[in-house]
C-alpha cells in the first residue's frame, strides 16, 4: 500500500493522514485545501492514522494484485 501524505493548515500534528479525494482524508477529515504532498504515507509508520490504515487497507485489497506491489502508488490529480 502506498498513498500519497495529505497536507493542511487544520490537521492535527503528530498523526500522519493519507490523502484521498475532494480535500478529503482516507478516513474522512477535510480541510479546505488540503492536497496530496510529495511524500509518501506509509500505513506501517509509528505516527499513521489508524482509521486511514484500516480504509487503505480495504481500498488496496480491491485493485489487481500487479497493482498493489511495493512500487505501486495510488494518486489522484495534484493540484498547482
Amino acid at each position: 500500500m502506498r498513498w500519497e501524505k495529505a497536507v493542511a493548515d487544520g490537521l492535527a500534528s503528530g498523526v500522519c493522514h493519507a490523502f484521498g479525494i475532494f480535500d478529503t482524508t482516507l478516513c474522512g477529515i477535510q480541510e479546505a485545501g488540503m492536497s496530496p504532498s510529495d511524500y509518501l504515507w506509509l500505513p506501517e509508520r509509528e505516527d499513521a492514522c489508524g482509521a486511514c490504515r484500516k480504509a487503505a487497507s480495504l481500498i488496496d485489497s480491491r485493485w489487481p494484485r500487479s497493482m498493489r506491489s511495493e512500487d505501486a502508488r495510488v494518486s489522484v490529480a495534484r493540484r498547482l
